[in-house]
């Protein structure tokens, strides 16, 4: 009997000793020797690794003490990586909940439209919060990377405000960047009206490029697509500077002259017809859309008037005097 009422006192003092910790882990905050403690938990990592990196991290808790905590919630193989941060009053229970949930820290990367792949490149170079895995390698390493088929870059990734975990690489962001890009493209590419006589959705990429570097007012936008479809069906070349300049890479110092619309380049729209070779920058969606189904117009010539929108002409020689009206005045 002395047995039996010995076993049964251990068993009620496990009991009430299971009973105390659980509601210590339920109801008592945790411990943090700082006020906001931050922690990575790296892809793959198990419970008791990341138990590890709290406790190196400030979470003043020996690691084996949250990781059998985990255990017993059945949560050991569910939490989810990525860099999280939690403050003063937070329990274990709360901890483990926030693992699980994956409720990391997030950043945002703006990839501005219009830019082109060297400009975004030092975005992604100098943003505080990514992994900047890109930065040693060449362009042809980075295409190959993300697992790229195309031998230029420019055009090929979509601007936009990317939501991402901190400490994700840059790489990641280009990924999904260029997903979005093939996945916008081809849902334009599918409703266009071909108006432009473009031969396959890369040339409605490039085209949009150059209506992104040449719109200086949103509602010009499509006005500006139609003056290079009827330029493009006419066999008349496009005359559009951001090519010129785009070819002319580190050279161009601020000044278009003459002489630079003169020298040929595989970009240079006065001396070549057609289209450059690739994009000259990143379009947004707006000129995607406005490439696939520019309206119907019989504008050949733009020309900015210096307050960011653009004057449209049907003929040469009223181009002419809206060039000498906008840009000759005070010269």
């Amino acid at each position: 009997m002395k047995t039996i009422k010995l076993i049964f006192l251990l068993i009620l003092l496990i009991f009430a000793a299971a009973i105390a910790v659980t509601t210590r882990f339920y109801t008592h905050d945790l411990p943090l020797n700082s006020n906001r403690v931050s922690f990575t938990i790296p892809p793959g990592a198990s419970l008791q690794a990341a138990a590890q990196r709290m406790e190196a991290a400030g979470v003043d808790m020996p690691a084996w003490e949250l990781t059998l905590f985990g255990r017993a919630l059945g949560r050991a193989s569910s939490i989810k990586a990525g860099s999280y941060e939690i403050e003063r009053g937070i329990t274990a229970i709360e901890l483990i909940d926030k693992l699980t949930r994956g409720e990391v820290l997030l950043a945002d990367v703006q990839l501005v439209e219009g830019k082109t792949f060297a400009q975004w490149r030092e975005v992604l170079n100098e943003h505080p919060d990514l992994a900047h895995d890109s930065k040693n390698l060449t362009t042809a390493e980075i295409l190959s990377k993300i697992g790229a088929t195309e031998k230029s870059p420019e055009g090929i990734f979509f601007p936009d405000t990317y939501l991402v975990d901190k400490g994700s690489s840059d790489l990641d962001v280009l990924r999904r960047a260029r997903s979005a890009m093939t996945a916008n493209l081809a849902a334009v590419w599918a409703t266009h009206d071909n108006s432009a006589k473009l031969p396959d959705a890369y040339s409605l990429l490039i085209l949009a490029s150059i209506v992104e570097k040449e719109t200086g007012l949103a509602a010009d936008r499509p006005q500006i697509a139609a003056v290079f479809a009827n330029r493009l069906r006419k066999g008349m070349p496009l005359q559009s500077d951001p090519t010129v300049i785009y070819g002319m890479g580190s050279k161009f110092d601020g000044n278009l002259r003459r002489l630079d619309l003169m020298t040929d380049s595989p970009w240079n729209t006065y001396t070549r017809t057609g289209l450059p070779i690739t994009p000259i920058a990143m379009p947004g969606l707006a000129a995607l859309q406005a490439v696939s189904r520019p309206p119907s117009s019989d504008y050949y010539y733009f020309v900015a008037r210096g307050d960011g929108s653009s004057e449209f002409s049907a003929t040469l020689d009223e181009h002419n005097r809206a060039v000498s009206k906008y840009q000759k005045v005070g010269q």
